[in-house]
């Protein structure tokens, strides 16, 4: 895929929606909290295997808005002006991982920042944040709903987001931006197939392969 090339940053937004961190047990932060993936944990969902570890305890998959910067960030700069395409990928993580190294203090690269980790759809044209929402995202596995969000009931909206983020990290064109993830995470199981949708329009999918 030829937009995956150009990507230079993956950011992550943790614990955006408010019925995500309760599922999990997690308090709601009071300020955006950012982790990254390498870009190698990058994949495109386009029908193809996603080749995961299955031997690290538990994968959970968690479905979220993808946006990608067209330009510079500059002080004062709108979302709709920045933002030029949006995508919709799956931040998999390695859940057991993941809780030994909150436990411990660790950073969580372990858990989210292994190969194909982060796979996505191709971008399409972003036609503001007021349109992003009027339509809902959804995660299909094995043919069932098995999330369902929409990017008003983002806790940090895309503004937000977007300014902690060029304060705190940087941001310039080429950078994408995992918005977080809605209710409804869980594990995955070897040959599990994941359908991403856009309101009525299918925007990607794969088929899970654990090695």
């Amino acid at each position: 895929m030829s937009s995956f090339t150009n990507i230079r940053n993956v950011y992550c937004v943790g614990r955006n929606y408010g019925l995500h961190a309760a599922e999990l047990g997690n308090a709601v932060p009071e300020q955006p909290m950012l982790f990254s993936k390498p870009t190698h944990s990058l994949i495109p969902l386009d029908g193809c295997d996603i080749l995961l570890p299955g031997s690290r305890g538990e994968v959970h998959y968690e479905m979220e808005i993808v946006i990608r910067i067209g330009r510079s960030y500059e002080k004062g700069i709108r979302a709709d002006e920045l933002v030029d395409g949006v995508a919709l990928g799956i931040d998999f993580t390695l859940r057991d991982v993941q809780s030994d190294l909150k436990k411990k203090g660790y950073p969580w690269l372990a858990a989210k920042g292994f190969r194909h980790s982060a796979p996505i759809t191709a971008f399409h044209s972003f036609e503001g944040t007021e349109a992003l929402g009027l339509k809902e995202f959804v995660l299909l596995k094995n043919g069932s709903e098995a999330q369902r969000g929409n990017a008003n009931d983002m806790i940090f909206n895309l503004q937000t987001i977007i300014d902690f983020c060029a304060e705190h990290f940087g941001l310039g064109q080429g950078d994408v931006i995992f918005t977080g993830t809605p209710a409804g995470v869980g594990p995955v199981a070897d040959g599990d197939r994941f359908t991403l949708q856009f309101g009525s329009e299918t925007w990607g999918e794969g088929v899970v392969r654990l090695a």
